[in-house]
């Protein structure tokens, strides 16, 4: 990886995202729309300055793009001949301009086109190899004129984002990672799509306690009576503790979002309070958490010997 110009960059008004086929331009354009980038794919070279006056400043409105990021490649007809005189004049003209350009080595790049089985531009009938070799040369000049060249040889689609979303984040935070804590009762099924699943019908249970029974972990009432177990204690503390472990691990890893299921029998009582008392902790350790409760509502409707249902009763 190699640098130009400032080491400082802030949030530029327009990123070009150029390269070698095959170097991960499309990860790289998933990242910046993960950063509020509007984002193109394939503009025409022609078309560059009549789009850079959307993205432009003037006196009397804000522009109509505010970041803009555009993939442009050897596809384009005239990116070689233009690409140099295009973006000199877009920077004459005040435009904060950043290209960005993304290599890798021969080895990586013919594994890649192997696995994708995807024609390379540049193939002309000799090979492979010798396509890749030939776009190389073709685009020296303008890898010349990058103001920062990425090689995303050793880089997976995970560790390419985090590094992309770290170096152009208009903020220091990049984008945040979500949490979304989410209560269920088991006897309604297993919640889709969950990152972690945890299971809490072992604490014990509001549901037998007649007071409670038509309440919601979310009762002061039905709190109290958990927080009374040292059980409930000793999962809440462990839970947090495994999380607050976790949680940095995937968003290292690039991830946006992280669903946590936490289930008891009918998603009334035990998962809805751990739930809640789970994502106040990762909030206050500076996680973006919420709690979400799928069956805290839902009542279960017996059936009668002939197969009617009676009146619905409530379980936790």
């Amino acid at each position: 990886m190699s640098k130009k110009k400032s080491e400082t960059l802030g949030a530029p008004q327009i990123v070009i995202i150029t390269g070698l086929s095959g170097s991960g331009m499309s990860s790289a354009t998933n990242a910046f729309e993960d950063l509020g980038y509007f984002c193109v794919d394939n503009l025409p070279l022609t078309l560059l300055p009549t789009f850079a006056r959307l993205v432009k400043e003037n006196d009397d409105e804000r522009p109509k793009i505010e970041r803009a990021a555009i993939v442009i490649n050897i596809r384009e007809r005239e990116f070689l001949h233009e690409f140099n005189a295009q973006l000199e004049r877009l920077r004459q003209e005040g435009l904060g301009v950043f290209v960005l350009f993304l290599e890798a080595s021969d080895e990586v790049l013919q594994r890649r086109f192997s696995e994708t089985r995807r024609p390379h531009p540049a193939d002309e009938g000799e090979g492979l190899a010798a396509a890749i070799e030939k776009e190389r040369t073709a685009m020296a000049d303008i890898r010349a004129h990058a103001d920062l060249v990425v090689d995303t040889s050793e880089h997976t689609v995970h560790t390419l984002r985090r590094f992309l979303v770290e170096r152009f984040s208009p903020d220091a935070q990049g984008v945040p990672m979500r949490v979304q804590v989410l209560s269920f009762g088991h006897k309604f099924g297993g919640p889709r799509d969950v990152d972690l699943l945890f299971d809490v019908r072992h604490l014990p249970n509001p549901h037998f306690v007649p007071e409670l029974r038509d309440l919601s972990g979310r009762d002061r009432r039905v709190v109290e009576y958990l927080m009374a177990s040292d059980e409930v204690k000793e999962t809440l503390q462990r839970l947090g503790d495994l999380l607050e472990y976790l949680l940095p691990l995937y968003r290292r890893e690039g991830k946006s979002y992280v669903t946590v299921g936490i289930g008891c029998t009918g998603g009334r009582h035990r998962s809805v309070m751990v739930a809640e008392s789970l994502a106040r902790r990762l909030r206050r350790a500076g996680f973006d958490a919420t709690a979400v409760h799928r069956d805290v509502r839902k009542t279960p409707r017996k059936r009668s010997k002939r197969g009617a249902e009676t009146v619905p009763q409530t379980t936790a």
